[in-house]
């Protein structure tokens, strides 16, 4: 069985007018070393290859980074949302609607679960007895966990979602997969 470490990215420096996937890791890097301590010596390691999660990733580990494409985050563009709310509204109908863009631009939920669990199914067929830290995104990884665990997505645990955060799941090849660590239990 694999045991997945899956690290939300720590907080970006935050650019308006540039699409998220773009966005550097902010200057802040503490809490992000304070997670290194939290996670495994000898795992293999994945990150998306936006800057934020692979910068996350170079501050949690000396050891090599493999950057896997597919578990980037959701399409977005670059547009602004000064109030929080009218985001994570946005989230939470995509999650409800996932085979429906809920805004220009905005890539279908249905299709990120799919790219992201391709992806992390073959980490997990390459890994199958050990440890394996994935460094990526929060609707990413709402979505993964969701599919793995064959429950509903999390709606309220993606809300509470901190930069960085980290979820601990045993992981089998066949069958679902079991949440051992919830977001939020550092």
């Amino acid at each position: 069985m694999t045991t997945l470490w899956l690290v939300r990215h720590g907080q970006p420096r935050i650019d308006p007018q540039a699409p998220p996937h773009v966005w550097p890791l902010g200057p802040d890097t503490d809490e992000i070393t304070a997670l290194r301590d939290h996670l495994p010596s000898g795992a293999a390691w994945y990150s998306s290859p936006e800057p934020k999660a692979l910068g996350t990733a170079r501050v949690l580990t000396d050891q090599a980074v493999t950057v896997v494409d597919d578990l980037r985050e959701a399409v977005r563009p670059a547009v602004w949302f000064d109030d929080a709310a009218q985001f994570e509204a946005l989230v939470r109908r995509s999650v409800l609607l996932p085979h429906v863009p809920v805004a220009a631009g905005w890539e279908p939920a249905a299709t990120t679960r799919v790219r992201v669990e391709a992806a992390t199914r073959e980490l997990i067929a390459a890994h199958t007895d050990g440890d394996v830290v994935a460094v990526g995104h929060g609707t990413a990884w709402l979505l993964l966990v969701s599919v793995l665990t064959h429950q509903p997505p999390d709606l309220d645990a993606w809300a509470a979602m901190t930069m960085p955060d980290l979820a601990l799941l045993d992981a089998p090849e066949n069958g679902p997969a079991r949440l051992r660590r919830h977001w939020g239990q550092l």
